[in-house]
């Protein structure tokens, strides 16, 4: 089975955080959420892997590379201008269209069984399928409503409180049969949300909701589930294939008298200096440098970011390259370079 990564979107819901830094790259746990996904599809041996890229395309191919050291290889797909979900998956017809493939959000942090997923999708003869989770709260959600053999028979986009037809939310994991391609026009912008799922539903064809009761999720697209996703990882609420949550990595500076308490995760190439101190769920991420007495409290520090002499840091997210002031106390805060924002996509 082969799949293709949806990575292509400039990731407007955290900026800043993602103005220099392209949606595929965001980093979970220090390293990128596209090669969590990439791992978590090698894990059930899917090797052949389509990505679309977009923004800072070429920072994606830079981090991601052929997909070698993840033991896959990856087919790139640079648009120029985005066509939208389902019509970047048609631009990959020719690579994806010799059996069941998988789509899978950048965005998406799981441990969802895709293998008992896909048994599910085989097993009702699906055109499509598509992961859900129960939510208690899905007003933020597109909400799926499906019979009791899981057919879907209706959709709300984040309905209001007391008006949801269901407590299933779309994932934005799905299995599809080749024949889904010929169903999506060519050469214009189609959505599967918006256009390609409403007509499958209403025309009343093999379109399934696999319902994944016990299955970890979360959508790292805001900062609220951003910084979930973070710390459920450093905690262990979810595992993630070849990944360190927590610990120092071997080439990191780290002062004799730093003090680190609960879940930390501090990565290559970073330095502590002396008098600071790590509360977790914090992560420190690549080349970072966390100087003199600074403390940090249940905060994400990005990749070559500074933390100035004797700040303080709780529940802080510092994006990459960013200087933090020395004494600053920042508490519940987003910063980040800014560079001029990007036009929006069609």
């Amino acid at each position: 089975m082969k799949a293709m990564i949806l990575a292509g979107g400039l990731s407007t819901r955290l900026y800043p955080l993602t103005k220099r830094v392209p949606k595929p790259l965001v980093p979970v746990a220090g390293e990128p959420n596209a090669a969590h996904v990439i791992r978590y599809l090698a894990s059930y041996g899917i090797c052949e892997i389509a990505i679309n890229v977009h923004y800072h395309a070429e920072a994606v191919v830079d981090a991601l590379g052929d997909g070698s050291r993840f033991g896959v290889h990856l087919e790139y797909l640079h648009e120029p201008v985005l066509m939208g979900s389902a019509g970047a998956v048609k631009q990959m017809e020719r690579f994806l269209s010799d059996g069941t493939f998988a789509v899978v959000g950048c965005d998406d942090l799981t441990d969802l069984p895709l293998d008992r997923m896909l048994a599910f999708h085989r097993e009702r003869g699906a055109l499509a399928t598509i992961a859900v989770v129960e939510r208690d709260d899905v007003r933020h959600y597109g909400v799926v409503v499906c019979d009791t053999d899981g057919k879907i028979v209706g959709f709300q986009e984040k309905p209001d409180p007391g008006t949801e037809r269901s407590r299933l939310v779309n994932t934005g994991i799905y299995l599809f049969e080749p024949a889904m391609l010929r169903r999506i026009p060519e050469g214009v912008f189609h959505d599967f949300g918006s256009q390609a799922f409403p007509a499958l539903q209403a025309e009343g064809a093999p379109f399934y909701a696999f319902v994944a009761r016990d299955a970890y999720w979360c959508d790292i697209g805001t900062p609220s589930e951003y910084r979930r996703a973070s710390r459920d990882v450093l905690e262990g609420r979810v595992r993630l294939p070849g990944v360190r949550p927590t610990g120092c990595d071997s080439d990191v500076e780290l002062a004799d008298d730093v003090q680190i308490d609960g879940a930390v995760r501090v990565c290559a190439g970073a330095r502590v200096e002396t008098g600071a101190r790590l509360v977790g769920p914090t992560v420190i991420g690549d080349h970072a440098v966390v100087e003199d007495g600074a403390r940090i409290e249940g905060s994400i520090v990005w990749s070559h970011a500074r933390i100035g002499r004797g700040a303080v840091l709780r529940d802080v997210i510092v994006g990459a390259g960013y200087a933090v002031p020395a004494g600053a106390v920042l508490e519940g805060a987003i910063v980040a370079e800014e560079d001029p924002e990007p036009a929006p996509a069609p």
